[in-house]
């Protein structure tokens, strides 16, 4: 894991470098086994038709790990995620590329914790913004 950059460094606009996934029928799958999550929307295609949808559909709470991972993997070993959020505004299919980022929104002190909010944003190659969210990470600072 990157080492973890310090609160002192961060300001307000600093874009978190972009994660792009590509969810295969195959990691659907998979996340389904591991999840728990056996709706047929994801992995039985004629179900997902016959119901309205334009075929199988990425896993929200899939969406939200991907989301998760644009934060943790920009805060390092030494940061803490303190808040995760996501809203779905709409569906995503297997083999489209999705581009997940952040954007720091706030820098502040709480209770003696070094904070910093985060706008997190998954977008298909489409260009619809399909997920949002924010995030709260706590990171060292450099006086410790």
């Amino acid at each position: 894991m990157a080492e973890s950059p310090f609160w002192d460094d961060v300001e307000v606009g600093l874009e978190l470098p972009a994660v792009v996934k590509r969810p295969s029928t195959r990691q659907l799958v998979k996340y389904a086994g591991a999840s728990g999550d056996f709706y047929e929307v994801h992995y039985d295609k004629e179900f997902a038709v016959d119901i309205g949808l334009p075929g199988l559909i990425v896993h929200g709470a899939l969406k939200n790990a991907y989301l998760a991972q644009v934060v943790t993997d920009w805060m390092g070993a030494d940061g803490v995620l303190r808040k995760l959020s996501v809203r779905y505004r709409g569906t995503d299919v297997p083999n489209d590329d999705l581009t997940c980022s952040g954007r720091v929104t706030k820098v502040y002190e709480q209770g003696g914790a070094h904070l910093v909010d985060c706008a997190l944003t998954l977008i298909n190659s489409q260009g619809e913004q399909t997920t949002t969210g924010t995030a709260t990470v706590q990171l060292p600072a450099r006086a410790g």
